[in-house]
């Protein structure tokens, strides 16, 4: 939990404050800075907001759970989060060359029309946008439990690790470019999903909401069981212990998904999720160089005309 915490505090924060920093850079260089307060309280705000909807999230949870029905709410957010941090890693991928100019274009109109509150709602909604995704993602990753994956040594480590790179990059410093930061974070964001949806499956076929054409595709409990409970209870029935402890198991299990014992269902959900990622990943990158070709032509054919 605490790896899978780290990765998406350190996505979201880092987002956050990308985006706050490009705003109170640009606000600096164009020489408004006097508006950078405004910037800051609504980060602030936002932040507050986050932790507000994190204790009603938490609330509503523990209404669940009271009726005896948290197992569907774990299975929607557990689907949603799949959803929700696939899109993340795109949006970020298509974004990240031109967020640059999006954030000074919005901030110049507010400039130039001395939108205050503009500028405070702006910077709101960008950093309520990551809060909520964190506390969604967190209510994924733990069952329900927000308050531990808040307090736990992963998320602080992944927003002070967020915060030294935003610094590093601001100053100038930082030789490693933040693309190769997203590609490699995004990597651990798409197996942590992946994980996420198979989960998902798993407590489905445990309740019986879905069945299963076979429930267990191979057996590798021998191996390494995905739980310290199996590893006692094959202990107990072989005499022999597993290779490798149920405590790796299910801190892989938390991570990307690990089952020792999978279904069918949940092979082939694992699978089919990382070939749409490639199909989806392969047909931008040819969408990319067609819209650049595109582009070139154009400019070539309006250079003769002139």
């Amino acid at each position: 939990m605490e790896i899978q915490a780290l990765l998406i505090t350190f996505r979201e924060v880092l987002e956050a404050l990308l985006i706050v920093g490009i705003i109170t850079t640009y606000l600096k260089r164009v020489g408004q800075k006097q508006y950078t307060k405004y910037v800051w309280l609504g980060a602030g705000l936002a932040v507050v907001a986050s932790i507000g909807i994190a204790m009603l999230f938490q609330v509503v949870f523990t209404g669940f759970a009271a009726m005896g029905s948290e197992i569907y709410l774990k299975i929607g957010i557990m689907v949603v989060s799949t959803i929700l941090l696939t899109q993340m890693v795109f949006w970020m991928a298509a974004h990240s060359k031109d967020i640059k100019g999006n954030v000074e274009g919005k901030m110049n109109k507010f400039i130039s029309t001395g939108n205050i509150i503009g500028m405070v709602i702006h910077s709101f909604l960008v950093v309520l946008r990551e809060g909520i995704e964190t506390v969604f993602f967190f209510a994924a990753i733990t069952g329900g439990n927000i308050g531990a994956a808040m307090q736990g040594w992963g998320a602080i480590s992944g927003a002070l690790i967020a915060a030294v790179v935003c610094y590093f990059f601001f100053r100038g410093t930082m030789r490693v470019p933040l693309k190769t930061f997203f590609k490699v974070t995004g990597a651990f964001i798409i197996l942590i999903a992946a994980g996420l949806l198979v989960q998902a499956i798993s407590m489905m076929q445990d309740i019986n909401l879905i069945g299963s054409v076979m429930p267990h595709v191979y057996d590798i409990t021998w191996f390494m069981p995905e739980h310290p409970i199996d590893y006692a209870h094959y202990l107990r029935d072989t005499g022999t212990s597993p290779l490798i402890s149920g405590d790796v198991g299910i801190f892989l299990k938390a991570l990307f998904g690990y089952s020792s014992m999978p279904s069918i269902e949940e092979v082939m959900a694992y699978l089919g999720y990382f070939a749409a990622i490639y199909l989806l990943t392969s047909s931008g990158e040819k969408k990319a160089p067609a819209r650049e070709k595109h582009f070139n032509t154009a400019g070539t054919t309006e250079a003769q005309a002139k």
